[in-house]
């Protein structure tokens, strides 16, 4: 919705007026505007547009999480660098389903600037070794089948990557 600099002079300003507050002995107001400086900080660091989007794709509803992405108007600009590879991320996510040469591209741009959460990068993986594997590209989809594995902690990934290690083998 704002820009991220804007998001900052935001919280800044809520602190200086709660500053102010404590200063004329407005206890209350002082602790409730410094409360109030965490949603814009919040916010610098994870983008509303991309929150809402992935509310979206978890129930499923790929139109309204890229009608949600699309508001986002400057990605280079209006998000910082692990906001853009979620923002890359999420449209490979639904690109997948359709078209996978611009899946790739959106997946290796996601994983070169980087996913906060390794269950993500994993996924993120798993998927370009599904598309390499497409390709009969069979080293790179074992070196990325690895790398998943390897970010899988909780097993959460382990079906999907047997059975493509089993498809593997008889490519």
């Amino acid at each position: 919705m704002f820009h991220r600099n804007i998001k900052l002079v935001i919280a800044v300003l809520l602190t200086a007026l709660g500053i102010w507050q404590f200063t004329e002995n407005n206890i209350g107001n002082g602790i409730f505007l410094i409360l109030l400086t965490v949603f814009p900080i919040f916010l610098y660091f994870k983008n509303e547009f991309i929150l809402l989007a992935f509310l979206k794709l978890r129930k499923q509803d790929f139109q309204g999480a890229k009608n949600w992405l699309d508001k986002i108007k400057n990605p280079e600009s209006a998000l910082v660098k692990k906001q853009q590879g979620y923002y890359n991320y999420l449209h490979g996510l639904m690109v997948s389903q359709t078209n996978l040469n611009q899946a790739e591209k959106f997946f290796k741009k996601a994983i070169e600037l980087g996913l906060s959460m390794d269950m993500d990068l994993a996924v993120a993986k798993l998927n370009l070794a599904g598309i390499a594997m497409s390709r009969r590209r069979k080293i790179e989809a074992t070196n990325l089948l690895n790398e998943a594995n390897k970010l899988d902690k909780q097993n959460m990934l382990k079906e999907q990557i047997t059975m493509m290690k089993q498809q593997l083998k008889k490519i």
